[in-house]
């Protein structure tokens, strides 16, 4: 992977941007898988976090860390130290409690660099898609402000995904519309086994105008149609990603 670039016009093959539903339905384990997956169809790509917030005496590692190890690149280059608050809260509000200045918007997509030549490039927002990550942005603002070719929206697959989903696509359409058509649900911790999930998804799949999947690997397929229409011609055979460790 090659240094991150200085220069801002610097863009991905494919950027790809990461909300959810609510906060803790998986996006950085998707995340995580996602990345990993490219790399194995040597594929180079980075992940971003512009901000994030943690318990800070908790035990498991960051989403920064986790992003890192999949992505093979040094910690601060996917979220800046300075942008770590050690509050379980949103960004701004993590910030303000550990009496720091909150981050703006426009000081969060100042620092958003990607290496050059990257073709895929992940960024994960915080929270839900109405998160504040930043004391003038939520989430969406975040993605409508650096416009990425496909949005993935992360629900969990158990009781309630259908609402979630539905409310999380309703604010897009709201607050970002010409993101609609480049989002793609993914039901994270899909059992297929489980009638509830199975019923879930059907139902979102015949009722919502987006692709709704159940796995990582199918996302990574659905990435592929894109990915090569940007110049990113790529054998995407090869080895799978893990589907356990959610």
């Amino acid at each position: 992977m090659s240094e991150p670039s200085i220069d801002g016009a610097v863009r991905p093959n494919l950027l790809v941007a990461c909300v959810g539903t609510a906060t803790e339905v998986g996006k950085t384990w998707v995340g995580a898988q996602v990345v990993e997956s490219l790399r194995h169809r040597s594929i180079d790509v980075a992940a971003r976090k512009p901000a994030e917030s943690f318990a800070g005496h908790g035990h498991d590692p960051l989403d920064s860390t986790v992003l890192a190890h999949a992505s093979g690149e040094p910690i601060d280059h996917v979220t800046p130290p300075h942008r770590r608050y050690g509050v379980a809260l949103a960004p701004p509000m993590a910030a303000k409690q550990l009496g720091l200045p909150p981050p703006f918007l426009a000081a969060l997509l100042s620092e958003l660099t990607w290496p050059r030549g990257c073709r895929v490039g992940w960024l994960e927002t915080v929270g839900g898609v109405r998160s504040p990550v930043a004391a003038d942005a939520d989430s969406l603002a975040l993605c409508a402000a650096v416009a990425p070719d496909v949005v993935v929206l992360v629900g969990d697959a158990s009781l309630g995904a259908i609402g979630a989903a539905r409310s999380a696509i309703d604010s897009i359409a709201l607050g970002a519309p010409a993101l609609v058509d480049r989002t793609v649900v993914l039901l994270n911790r899909f059992d297929p086994a489980d009638a509830d999930h199975r019923e879930n998804q059907r139902w979102l799949a015949a009722h919502l105008s987006q692709p709704v999947l159940t796995d990582v690997e199918a996302l990574v397929e659905h990435l592929a149609v894109p990915l090569r229409r940007t110049g990113g011609s790529s054998d995407l055979g090869g080895e799978s990603a893990r589907e356990d460790g959610r």
